[in-house]
């Protein structure tokens, strides 16, 4: 893929403040033209969940083809054995389609539930009464509910909003309910049910408005799987729910004392009102922030959802930490296509900044997850085109200040020249990957192709190549591509002379059609003890 064709160019001055470029006069014709074929969907990453309707091989390798770099295994449902056969066939699939993707466990965490163990459908009538109870062996009815939270009564007051439903819709769906409570007995809570729905299935969330469960982030069972399958696996990323910094401190505790899983990324989800107020030291110990919108937009008055999410977003680009948002295509869980409300969401969280769009039930119990990762990476693309990379530049710079890491100015430099230059694609050596994603967080206009060296590491026990983990880890930042280069190799060049592995790079980006003859390619590398960027100019 080259460099994105820009043709959308600034002649008002006021226009420059605008997060998106558009062309001057606006010609509304050329908006129908067809995009250009690439071989990467997009910049920005897909996270996709497998499930029931996404495991196959067949199925997750037209994922994988589709656009999704990072697989979410969702372990409030399932057990461990049929994640494992998932996780094989992804596996099979990765190997089929010569595509890396990563693997990202997501915690069940604090989430209260109401168990239904007759699995028989239960209708809420509007206006009449239910009682939550923490009786787990009570038979669930309309007038009854069980819930797996024995301090439910303790946490909620007369007057409190309580929403049920399975995966957290937004509330307009007849699958999910809004009570209020309107007594509280000893354990059990009877509410007002405000709206008619069918609850189906046996597990359903319940999430109390701007209330704290009194539960621990990391279950006794969220830390037998990661413990276990997670060990087994060597997860790259572990979704966890969280309200405060010590939530991810003992997270990346927990994981520091399972061998390889040292190496495994935290990334936080902001779920609540408390993890709002916490946001800031939450951003600083985590190593990505995932928006979780579904939770946020029950705990949040509808008007300040936006707000949090462009906030949130800007923090997390300024900080160079990966931010993730959930809930976009709702519909597309039954539907060919988005709403035009979805469809314009999915673009302005690209145009926010955001690195990965994650998708839940769209992909795992979905009827059409391939269709769905396809058209979301096209309206990724489509948005793409007419970021205001220079804006951000320009926002970023100024927010990191002078005088700036040594670091941080060769990334911000080599992103400049490619732009100046027109650049196809900016080929950046690392082995910790922090080069590439600090050249990442400045939001170049053509891909990055993260060119990872495996280093040599012993524990006086054993001998270990690392790399494989921070190639995958790149999986869920926008623009960035990584390959894993031979061991052979340095990720330093000593004298400068040796370019073999600058042509392993060059060679891989043509097979895929990102490089082409005469095109200007943006090179970031050590040599000895320092920092060089250059600009290649391709023969034929």
């Amino acid at each position: 893929m080259a460099a994105p064709n820009r043709t959308c160019v600034f002649v008002d001055q006021k226009m420059q403040s605008s997060p998106m470029l558009l062309e001057e006069p606006i010609r509304m014709a050329s908006i129908l033209e067809p995009s250009k074929p690439s071989f990467f969907p997009a910049m920005t990453k897909i996270v996709g969940t497998l499930g029931p309707k996404s495991r196959s091989i067949d199925t997750i390798s037209r994922c994988l083809d589709a656009g999704m770099s990072v697989a979410r295994f969702d372990f409030s449902w399932g057990d461990p054995e049929y994640h494992q056969e998932t996780l094989e066939n992804l596996r099979a699939a990765i190997k089929t389609t010569k595509k890396l993707c990563a693997v990202m466990l997501d915690t069940v965490g604090p989430e209260v539930q109401v168990v239904n163990r007759t699995d028989r459908p239960i209708s809420l009538e509007a206006d009449t009464l239910v009682v939550l109870t923490p009786d787990q062996s009570k038979e669930a009815t309309p007038n009854l509910l069980p819930v797996n939270f024995s301090e439910l009564s303790k946490a909620v007051k007369k007057g409190d909003t309580i929403f049920i439903g399975k995966y957290l819709f937004t509330g307009s769906e007849t699958t999910s309910v809004w009570l209020e409570v309107s007594e509280v007995n000893g354990d059990d809570v009877t509410c007002l049910i405000k709206n008619s729905a069918t609850l189906s299935g046996s597990l359903y969330t319940l999430h109390v408005s701007q209330i704290r469960i009194n539960l621990p982030t990391l279950t006794d069972k969220d830390k037998e799987v990661i413990s276990t399958w997670g060990v087994r696996n060597n997860i790259d990323f572990l979704s966890l729910y969280a309200r405060h910094v010590e939530d991810v401190r003992h997270a990346r505790d927990f994981l520091s004392k399972l061998g390889d899983l040292k190496q495994t990324q935290v990334y936080a989800k902001i779920e609540n009102i408390e993890g709002l107020n916490h946001f800031d030291e939450i951003l600083r110990e985590a190593d990505g922030v995932i928006l979780s919108r579904g939770n946020l937009g029950i705990d949040l008055p509808p008007e300040k959802v936006f707000l949090f999410q462009k906030a949130a977003i800007y923090k997390c680009n300024m900080a160079g930490k990966p931010v993730v948002v959930t809930r976009v295509v709702d519909t597309m869980t039954d539907n060919l296509r988005p709403t035009r409300a979805e469809a314009t969401d999915v673009a302005n969280a690209v145009l926010d900044g955001s690195d990965a769009i994650l998708l839940g039930a769209e992909t795992l119990r979905g009827l059409y997850p391939v269709e769905t990762i396809s058209i979301v990476g096209k309206i990724c693309a489509e948005a793409e085109k007419v970021y205001n990379q220079d804006l951000y530049f320009k926002k970023t710079v100024k927010h990191v200040g002078e005088p700036m890491s040594h670091l941080e100015s060769i990334a911000s430099s080599a992103v400049r020249a490619a732009i100046k230059v027109r650049a196809s694609v900016i080929i950046c050596f690392t082995s910790s990957g922090r080069a590439a994603r600090l050249i990442a967080k400045y939001r170049p206009t053509m891909p990055v192709i993260s060119v990872v060296i495996p280093q040599l590491k012993t524990d006086q026990l054993r001998w270990t190549f690392t790399g494989a983990f921070e190639a995958r880890q790149s999986l869920i930042i926008r623009g960035l591509f990584p390959m894993l280069a031979d061991p052979q190799h340095p990720a330093e060049s000593k004298s400068g002379a040796n370019e073999s592995i600058l042509k392993v790079a060059l060679d891989h980006g043509k097979a895929f059609g990102i490089i082409k003859p005469h095109d200007r390619v943006v090179v970031c590398q050590k040599v000895g003890d320092s920092s060089v960027v250059k600009i290649i100019e391709l023969e034929d």
